[in-house]
């Protein structure tokens, strides 16, 4: 979105959506916190597919609480019951002992695991036959299955620690072969039983050894391995490889300074490899891009993903590596490819360009001509399904005040019909808080900061009001969206309780392309949190803020964040509480860190300069810090030195330790935590006793 476009995006003023109406009613307590009956919003039906270009597949729970799908003809709108799973999708049942991430060949004839010897297997179904393809696996030897810091930070957490991957045809398992017996050993102490016990765990911090990795290919039916043409002793990563539609094997490699991608084509018979695409960028690349590559029919080239010119645009290449024509150019993001349509020659995609806070739906031909936004109105398309031959496409939006629908649109654009609407029976007879987007100007003038505010139910422009913002704040991971937020939450408890509710974004967010993210490069933390001073100052000057009462918050990088506001931005911010927060860049991984600091013997002005313990003399404040003793993710050590160092300067904070508890803090200790949270809020911001219900045996949910 332009900086410019955006002025001209606001919602009305504040006089405007003074709410004035009695008729409506406020939320009970146990309507928000014990699952009580609201029929304020119901859940939309999940379009789960077409089942061919005029029918499309719908599922919803019927009267009995049992899920059922329909087929529904897009001419009539009439329905008939549609089998939910088709045989030939399920797999087939095996007993496989102590299998971990069982994956069946896409002919179901294999499935290929690993054990806790960290070995790689595969089972033959039809002979009920076990053959280890590795054979090495140890403790520190890990075949298939994920190092952390690859788990955490590239293959991603939904992996669940997966290394391998089956080709199209069945015959070839792609694997990750990780040495971490050079990646240094984190401890962290369990106290369960008499003695406690430590945890090991292999984490490499800034600076750090990574893991050694090698890329292997195995060929099921023999058994045999070759390995890919790389040296696992260099400093570099490995992107999750992807197996094209003509069964060749793509690898993405990348160095570890994160500034060069290269994708290589595998030789399966030696390991020989043969590049065909190199990006360089001056600051970093994404590794863990999901929708990098999106392979054509075989021989007919690939699409590729890149942010190269600042934002997230699309390639046509051929299969040589050698780029055809750009499809797309402007300034898109969030970028994901819907629909690849080979016989028309058209691309369906999903992005934000007319509005940075609001995904839309478009078309482009593959020679980057003809691009047509078929998505409508002042929405955001979050969800979207296109018929096989693109005559029609479902879509599931909404905005701040306009709760989801889904819709019918035909090849045009054009509203068909309206699906499902998500407003309830009784929608217009409780009282919902207004919601609005805003354009904050940052301290140096360079960026239009988008900020959410959630205003109190009967908001009374001539009063002062607290300030309660949540945050995140990490790089490319935005918070501001022009999307419908859920009725049945804490914030309809706290807009009745009377504080208003804010969300904003710095320029790293995602809402200014790239161009916004490479101010953070090798000081990461330094802009983003001048921003926020920026938005917390503009809060500070309107007449309808109680300037002494604001209260930060944010779990994670919203941690480091909340933990910088009132060290860093301590003049703007009185009041925080930060979650398992980075406390130092030097603790935390090498992959995310290094990707924007640098290695700390590379940078150590900006390590010094993004540390929160640098700015630990100006804390004025009241900050509550928690952890969970057993996070493996940001270590409480993170939060000890901030401790040690604010008891040094005989500074006053709060802290919460919970005991076993991971990055994220969960069950009872989760409410808990939650509740502590609340405390913090009626004490020192709404000035009065928490309701004694929260903390009955029975109120136990929260969110």
């Amino acid at each position: 979105m332009k900086r410019a476009a955006a002025k001209g995006m606001l919602l009305p003023c504040l006089l405007v959506i003074a709410i004035t109406s009695h008729a409506q009613k406020n939320f009970s307590f146990d309507q928000l916190f014990r699952n009580g009956e609201t029929n304020v919003v119901k859940q939309l039906p999940v379009v789960k597919g077409w089942a061919d270009d005029t029918h499309y597949l719908l599922t919803q729970k019927e009267a009995d609480g049992k899920m059922a799908t329909y087929m529904v003809d897009v001419k009539t709108g009439q329905s008939v019951p549609y089998p939910n799973v088709e045989t030939s999708q399920l797999n087939p049942s095996v007993n496989i002992q102590g299998g971990i991430n069982i994956s069946f060949s896409p002919d179901k004839k294999w499935a290929a695991y690993t054990k806790k010897d960290n070995n790689l297997y595969v089972f033959n179904v039809a002979g009920g036959k076990e053959t280890a393809i590795t054979t090495d696996g140890s403790a520190t030897i890990l075949n298939g299955y994920a190092s952390w810091v690859y788990y955490e930070e590239i293959l991603g957490r939904a992996s669940r620690y997966k290394a391998f991957w089956w080709s199209e045809d069945s015959k070839r398992i792609c694997f990750m072969r990780f040495d971490d017996s050079q990646v240094p050993v984190f401890p962290i102490y369990v106290a369960d039983g008499q003695h406690g016990y430590l945890e090991n765990t292999r984490y490499p911090k800034a600076g750090d050894k990574n893991p050694e990795v090698k890329i292997g290919i195995a060929t099921v039916n023999t058994g045999e391995t070759i390995w890919a043409d790389f040296n696992a002793g260099d400093d570099q990563y490995f992107g999750t490889p992807a197996w094209s539609p003509d069964g060749q094997l793509w690898v993405q490699w990348m160095n570890r300074k994160q500034n060069n991608l290269k994708v290589y084509n595998i030789d399966l018979t030696n390991g020989s490899k043969k590049e065909v695409y190199d990006e360089k960028q001056e600051t970093w690349i994404d590794l863990d891009e999901t929708e990098r590559i999106t392979f054509l029919s075989a021989g007919k080239g690939y699409i590729i993903k890149s942010d190269r010119d600042g934002w997230d645009n699309l390639y046509y290449y051929d299969n040589n590596g050698q780029l055809k024509n750009p499809v797309t150019s402007g300034n898109f993001w969030s970028t994901s490819i819907i629909k690849v349509d080979e016989k028309a020659g058209l691309i369906y995609f999903k992005s934000r360009k007319e509005n940075s806070a609001r995904f839309d739906l478009y078309k482009v031909g593959f020679n980057g001509k003809g691009l047509t936004r078929l998505s409508f109105g002042e929405f955001s398309h979050d969800m979207v399904s296109i018929s096989p031959k693109g005559s029609y496409f479902i879509t599931t939006y909404s905005n701040l005040n306009t709760p989801p629908a889904t819709a019918l649109c035909d090849a045009k654009g054009k509203l068909i019909r309206e699906i499902a609407n998500s407003k309830g029976s009784d929608f217009g007879l409780y009282n919902l808080p207004k919601s609005e987007l805003k354009y904050v100007s940052s301290a140096d003038g360079q960026f239009q900061l988008p900020v959410l505010i959630t205003y109190p139910i009967n908001f009374d422009p001539t009063k002062k009001y607290p300030v309660l913002i949540s945050i995140y704040g990490g790089p490319n991971a935005g918070t501001v969206y022009d999307r419908w937020r859920p009725t049945v939450s804490p914030a309809q408890w706290w807009a009745q309780e009377g504080l208003i509710q804010v969300s904003f974004d710095n320029r790293s967010s995602g809402h200014f392309g790239k161009k916004g993210l490479n101010y953070i490069f090798r000081q990461l933390g330094k802009y983003e949190i001048e921003d926020y001073m920026a938005c917390g100052r503009w809060l500070k000057k309107q007449p309808w803020v109680d300037s002494n009462k604001l209260c930060i918050t944010g779990g994670s990088f919203g941690g480091y964040m909340t933990c910088m506001a009132l060290t860093y931005g301590a003049d703007v911010f009185p009041y925080g509480i930060a979650n398992s927060s980075v406390t130092d860049w030097q603790f935390y991984d090498t992959h995310y860190t290094e990707r924007f600091m640098n290695r700390p013997q590379d940078n150590p002005e900006g390590y010094k300069l993004t540390s929160v313990l640098s700015y630990a003399n100006k804390y004025k404040g009241l900050l509550r810090i928690v952890h969970g003793t057993s996070d493996d993710n940001v270590h409480m050590q993170n939060s000890i030195v901030l401790m040690n160092k604010l008891q040094d300067l005989k500074k006053h904070f709060e802290c919460m330790v919970y005991p076993g508890e991971r990055h994220s803090i969960m069950g009872l200790k989760g409410v808990h935590n939650r509740y502590e949270a609340y405390k913090f809020y009626y004490q020192y911001l709404l000035e009065k006793p928490m309701p004694s219900v929260f903390w009955a045996p029975d109120s136990q949910r929260g969110f």
